[in-house]
């Protein structure tokens, strides 16, 4: 009879140890928290146009409308995500402090990154380009050497930059907008980003140009936490960006925030 009641207690112990083992994982599990707070909560930038930038009160962008359509496939309701800001210094720190559960902010994805951070398939195709005023003698990469360029400090533009222009004399801020606002204010001769970003700046600015050369080849990716509790909302967000491709959906908001009648951009993505 004793061993019977000792086995019973054992079997109950076994079982209420997998159950609690199971609910904890299910408790820290980043895609279960979200499912029951009812609300993805996004890392955006609100000063990369065409990604994700303000316009008439409205936050708006490609990367904003990736971020609906995650929530969409999530919940079923485009509406539950909420937005916060982040820019090139702080957005790492902000999604490992846990106060954003992802990163849809032109990230690249490269091997330091990859060190401190999980990245999903990559959603759309870059490259650092050179923006400068129409009617100056700059041509090409080498004509920036012993010349002032604008970069935004935790991106790969300066590193790329300094090698094709090793002279190059490099002035940086903090956030695009504010970088921006400098090469209007004539501190600098050109600015190097992004070709996507850049194209934002150009797009409202015809007294400006891109010049057709691009120093990398660079994939956007959304950023996760490094740590087991996000493997499952990794998973369903690669799962929702292969659905997005095959379905032609990621080239619908290609055409949408960056219409190929632009003089001013030549798309990249698709020819890396």
């Amino acid at each position: 009879m004793i061993k019977k009641i000792i086995s019973c207690l054992i079997l109950l112990s076994v079982v209420f140890i997998t159950g609690c083992t199971k609910k904890e994982k299910e408790d820290r599990d980043l895609l279960s928290v979200i499912k029951k707070r009812g609300e993805l909560v996004v890392g955006v930038k609100f000063d990369s146009k065409p990604f994700g930038f303000i316009e008439n009160g409205k936050l708006q962008g490609y990367d904003i409308d990736i971020a609906h359509l995650l929530a969409k496939r999530i919940f079923g309701n485009e509406k539950l995500v909420r937005f916060v800001e982040v820019n090139a210094s702080n957005r790492i720190s902000k999604l490992n402090s846990g106060e954003v559960d992802m990163l849809i902010a032109t990230m690249t994805i490269s091997p330091k990154r990859m060190e401190v951070v999980d990245f999903s398939l990559p959603y759309f195709y870059t490259g650092q380009a050179i923006m400068i005023r129409k009617g100056t003698d700059i041509k090409t990469v080498g004509d920036l050497n012993g010349r002032r360029v604008i970069v935004v400090l935790g991106t790969t533009g300066e590193k790329n930059i300094r090698y094709f222009a090793p002279d190059v004399v490099l002035t940086g801020y903090r956030t695009y907008q504010e970088g921006f606002e400098a090469f209007l204010q004539r501190r600098a001769q050109a600015m190097t980003s992004d070709d996507t970003i850049l194209a934002g700046f150009v797009m409202d600015h015809p007294e400006f140009k891109i010049l057709p050369q691009r120093y990398s080849q660079d994939a956007y990716a959304i950023a996760f936490r490094k740590d087991p509790q996000s493997a499952s909302l990794k998973t369903e967000v690669n799962l929702a960006l292969d659905e997005l491709r095959r379905k032609g959906h990621l080239n619908l908001l290609k055409s949408r925030w960056m219409p190929a009648a632009s003089d001013n951009f030549k798309e990249s993505a698709g020819k890396k």
